[in-house]
């Protein structure tokens, strides 16, 4: 089968893209990327700044080529019709569709894997990106691309929901309110559970309790739940979460912070704390939830920033106060 070209035949094989080698740089010659067999190109629309990102950009997973997880884009290239010149978004691993894990529907753990934008894969802070057609999931027509390219961190969220048994009784708390704190708490509220989402930032607190979540600063927090999410991003929100937690309580790790962390033990053994961690999600949840209007994250986004405008996405990211930044090509 001919593969179904929509882009112009005559464009160059160069992109503009942000390229992270030692440094985070905006090029405009980068190669354009070349899909597999069973791979799409799909044309950048907007994409997502988080805090993996930024730990990239400072060195984290060794990582060289073009970051970028979070997108929603057109497919531009495909052998595969039922894609070509749709919206889609793209699950982030991209198994080898041989081991056990890829065979059992894990591919997200798949031990050969590669990660957009993260492991072995340019990612989405570029014109064009490639992804096996098996991670594109089209967008429903009723979903903007400002709502769309929220789909990764919310199916972060909802794994939650396909890894734990919430009861809609539990005292939840989510510890962390930056990007991800923010999602999983939005989440939890529009599957109808009460979370508590507690921080250090009084700006961002207000923010979120005008959308209609419980808040509180962290340092006042003296109960303890039943169910403690840590999205706080750094090393000790992981035993911030075990002091907040009851006795056999759950404690679900959603932070992969950079900088190791001191961790004592005791604790969870004397109190008989269960703790999971929790990475990936499935995007059709996701994207489910969204198009239902369970969750409306555009009021997170605080600024969107062209792709080749001297890196002012990012130092709007890493300003705390802010939620997320996004990047649209040129």
């Amino acid at each position: 089968m001919a593969t179904l070209r929509l882009f112009c035949l005559n464009r160059s094989n160069l992109m503009r893209a942000l390229v992270f080698d030692r440094n985070l740089e905006f090029r405009s010659d980068y190669p354009d990327p070349v899909a597999a067999p069973d791979e799409s190109i799909v044309r950048v629309g907007v994409a997502g700044i988080c805090g993996t990102d930024l730990e990239i950009a400072c060195g984290y997973m060794q990582y060289r080529g073009v970051p970028g997880h979070e997108f929603a884009g057109r497919v531009v290239e495909s052998k595969n019709a039922s894609l070509a010149g749709r919206r889609v978004v793209g699950e982030i691993n991209a198994g080898c569709g041989r081991c056990a894990m890829c065979a059992s529907g894990l591919a997200r753990h798949c031990p050969n894997r590669t990660v957009l934008g993260i492991l072995g894969r340019d990612g989405a802070f570029a014109e064009f990106l490639r992804l096996p057609d098996a991670n594109l999931i089209p967008i429903p027509d009723s979903i903007p691309d400002e709502v769309a390219v929220f789909t990764e961190p919310v199916a972060a969220a909802y794994e939650i929901f396909e890894q734990v048994h919430l009861s809609r009784n539990q005292t939840i708390a989510v510890i962390g309110d930056g990007r991800l704190g923010a999602i999983v708490a939005l989440a939890l509220k529009g599957e109808k559970y009460q979370p508590l989402i507690a921080g250090h930032h009084r700006k961002k607190l207000a923010r979120l309790a005008e959308l209609g979540l419980e808040t509180a600063e962290e340092s006042s927090l003296r109960d303890k739940f039943e169910v403690v999410i840590d999205c706080s991003g750094s090393g000790s929100g992981f035993r911030r979460a075990v002091e907040l937690a009851r006795p056999r309580g759950k404690v679900i790790l959603k932070s992969t912070a950079a900088a190791a962390a001191e961790i004592n033990l005791a604790p969870i053994v004397v109190n008989e704390i269960t703790v999971i961690g929790s990475r990936c999600g499935r995007f059709q949840p996701a994207l489910d939830a969204l198009a239902a209007g369970k969750i409306d994250p555009r009021p997170l986004i605080d600024g969107a920033f062209r792709l080749d405008d001297d890196l002012a996405g990012f130092e709007a990211a890493k300003n705390p106060l802010n939620f997320k930044i996004l990047l649209r090509a040129p």
